[in-house]
């Protein structure tokens, strides 16, 4: 699948995050390479991006701390690349379009063969790839006499996800994409988080009972992302492919908590069906509230990275003291917090 970021910098992490898996990425900005790479800014141990599609290539860069080329990197691993493109004008074509996919070689002489293996390719709607990079084995990152113990279950985690855990004084075990809520659950844990990733989160049904499990037995729960979007098929809420994913570091969200606007990162071709979430009461979607009984939950789950916060749909304690503060101020809808 073809997609675009409209991030100015940060061409590092995008090619290593491994929600990006399987995608053609087509960046905005018009300069790449030009600042060179740093290991230590890698998302994740490999390039995830399937290809990638730019304007200006910088095959030298200029930066103290960088240790070599995004050439050799990306000859290194691999990853064919083309430049000298109209990026402007394909964004254009793409946000008309929609999402769709697409091919890109060397081998012009066989444009044939390779349109039929581009209608060959797999639809992104109903596609699983968390299996194709989550971790393998069980790690653990942090100091082990932290407070706080978190089990994190990994559909295709960012490093930076781990290190703000970490910074933040927790202890963090991660597990593979297809364990269950009893091996997460002998960690003995204070809470529980699912990561971002990439493909569709409808497919995921394991992932989607441990999430169910952990609101039943009403245990902490975080959702990024991907993990956003499978608490809510955890509670009966319906998400769907967007016609154009939201992909940046640079979108701007309204906080209604505060009144501000705040820049946030995004990285989501999938959604949360908002007008389903909103057809329940108190805050809390109708199934939601009949499977569980009506209880006060601790789950908390956003869209997108925190480079602030953005929120799409959220599924919260409802004693929680920002929701009270949120319900005094926008009323009955107000436990929705939206772009």
């Amino acid at each position: 699948e073809i997609c675009f970021n409209t991030g100015m910098t940060g061409y590092q992490e995008i090619f290593t995050d491994p929600s990006y898996f399987g995608q053609l990425m087509v960046t905005t900005n018009t300069h790449v390479g030009n600042y060179g790479i740093l290991e230590e800014e890698s998302q994740s141990e490999h390039i995830s991006i399937a290809g990638l599609i730019c304007k200006d290539f910088s095959f030298n860069y200029s930066r103290p701390r960088g240790e070599e080329s995004l050439f050799n990197y990306l000859e290194k691993n691999k990853l064919v690349t083309i430049s000298d493109v109209d990026t402007r004008a394909l964004v254009n074509y793409i946000r008309e379009n929609g999402a769709m996919n697409a091919v890109i070689s060397t081998e012009t002489e066989r444009k044939e063969e390779l349109l039929k293996e581009l209608a060959a390719a797999l639809n992104m709607n109903g596609l699983e790839l968390a299996s194709k990079v989550s971790t393998k084995k069980t790690y653990t990152v942090g100091n082990p006499d932290a407070e706080i113990k978190i089990s994190a279950l990994d559909l295709g985690i960012k490093k930076n996800i781990l290190h703000n855990m970490v910074s933040r004084g927790m202890y963090v075990k991660v597990f593979p994409y297809d364990t269950s809520f009893k091996t997460m659950e002998s960690f003995k844990p204070d809470g529980y988080f699912i990561s971002n990733g990439p493909g569709d989160p409808e497919p995921l049904k394991q992932v989607q009972e441990v999430a169910r499990i952990i609101i039943e037995k009403n245990k902490p729960l975080f959702g990024i992302c991907l993990g956003h979007q499978v608490i809510a098929l955890a509670n009966g809420i319906p998400t769907y492919k967007m016609f154009n994913g939201h992909r940046g570091i640079n979108h701007p969200v309204k906080n209604l908590l505060t009144g501000r606007g705040e820049i946030t990162s995004q990285n989501h071709g999938f959604t949360v069906d908002i007008e389903a979430a909103r057809s329940g009461s108190k805050g809390l979607p109708g199934k939601n509230t009949k499977l569980f009984g009506g209880k006060e939950l601790i789950v908390w789950s956003i869209e997108a990275a925190l480079n602030s916060t953005n929120i799409d749909t959220v599924l919260v304690s409802t004693d929680s003291p920002d929701i009270q503060k949120l319900s005094e101020m926008h009323g009955a809808d107000a436990p929705f917090l939206r772009p």
